[in-house]
């Protein structure tokens, strides 16, 4: 990693950066027992231009540094797996008496997974969302190569033609993911933020990732973290799954929210509709789009496995390791327009989600100044 000279971060936006790191610590509190609490004082933050290391901890200043570049190019949840590693070599010392072993030993390895967190987030390791989003599919992945290239004559001009080339790139994922539920192996499995965290989420926003979870192999749940644009705590929803499956269900969220969003542009160009229509809209598309992919399920082509709901044992594991404490989360409702949540099923129920083969994913990082 070269030194950082170019596109400084705004101070105002460091400040709240800082202020972020510190309610993310706060809140990783919530994993130690009482008495570890007690022990751990809350440190310096600071940003600062780091070769070769994402951050590092200091128990002589008592200082957490991250380095500007990560913050500055990489998404908050990439930001927050550096943090949580740093501070748990702050734990390791502080509440684990482990200031004479080697940085990463015993106590350190105990920190991380009372804290949830990486034991690799440092020096060199690629972030969060480089490793998931940017990283090529192996070879040994031929089905979801071959869903790779199916998805991309789904953006076939021929609807026919479209139409069963995403149903086929269905069944493989369906197929490709019984298979490996049912060899048993060690799969690896990570975390992601879909989106940016915000202080406001919508009932469209709920209802995407419902269908996500639904119909991509990926379990899910809304998380409180920093939205640094507002300075303040806010949710996001946090999606856990293989790396193939994280990856598809990324970009199918991003798609349909594009989708969602242009079709509204079009929709409501001579209606002058409210921000309320615009959810009845967004709410019908994603309807539309549900009964199109619960009908590939239930299709007589359909793959027969499609069908069955299998639990993933593994995944069932890590996800109650990660999220020991849940809550259910109401979105709020309000009057619907019957009349525009028809015109977006209608719009749904011809949504093809494709994609390029050589198409790259989108930066994720904060995109400071814009």
């Amino acid at each position: 990693m070269e030194a950082e000279n170019h596109n400084p971060i705004p101070d105002q936006l460091e400040r709240r950066i800082l202020h972020g790191l510190s309610c993310e610590w706060s809140k990783a509190l919530g994993f130690l027992s009482p008495e570890q609490r007690k022990r751990m004082r809350l440190p310096l933050f600071s940003l600062r231009n780091l070769k070769n290391r994402w951050g590092y901890w200091s128990e002589e200043k008592r200082e957490i540094s991250l380095s500007r570049s990560l913050v500055r190019d990489h998404s908050w949840d990439a930001v927050r797996e550096v943090l949580l590693h740093e501070m748990a070599h702050q734990m390791a010392m502080e509440a684990l008496a482990g200031s004479r072993e080697t940085p990463h030993g015993p106590q350190f390895q105990m920190a991380c997974r009372i804290l949830r967190a990486n034991p690799r987030a440092s020096e060199t390791f690629s972030p969060l969302d480089e490793r998931i989003l940017q990283a090529p599919s192996l070879p040994s992945d031929k089905r979801m190569l071959r869903v790779k290239k199916l998805l991309a004559l789904a953006g076939s001009p021929d609807r026919h033609e479209a139409d069963a080339a995403m149903v086929k790139a269905h069944q493989l994922m369906v197929k490709y993911n019984i298979e490996q539920r049912q060899g048993g192996e060690d799969r690896d499995l990570a975390s992601l933020f879909l989106g940016q965290p915000a202080l406001r989420h919508f009932p469209e926003d709920y209802a995407l990732a419902n269908l996500l979870l639904d119909f991509y192999f990926v379990v899910g749940i809304w998380v409180t973290a920093y939205v640094p644009a507002r300075g303040k705590m806010g949710r996001v929803l946090e999606i856990s799954g293989t790396l193939p499956n994280l990856k598809m269900a990324h970009y199918v969220y991003e798609f349909v929210r594009r989708f969602i969003n242009s079709q509204w542009l079009v929709y409501n160009q001579n209606r002058g509709l409210s921000r309320h229509r615009q959810t009845d809209f967004g709410l019908g598309i994603l309807e539309g789009f549900r009964w199109k992919l619960e009908a590939t399920r239930k299709g007589e082509n359909a793959n027969p496995f499609a069908l069955v709901r299998m639990e993933d044992p593994l995944l069932k594991k890590y996800f109650s390791y990660h999220y020991p404490h849940t809550a259910k989360v109401k979105a709020g409702s309000s009057p619907r327009d019957p009349g525009v949540i028809q015109d977006g099923r209608n719009v749904g129920e011809n949504l093809v989600v494709y994609r390029a083969i050589e198409e790259k994913e989108r930066d994720r990082g904060l995109r400071i100044g814009s």
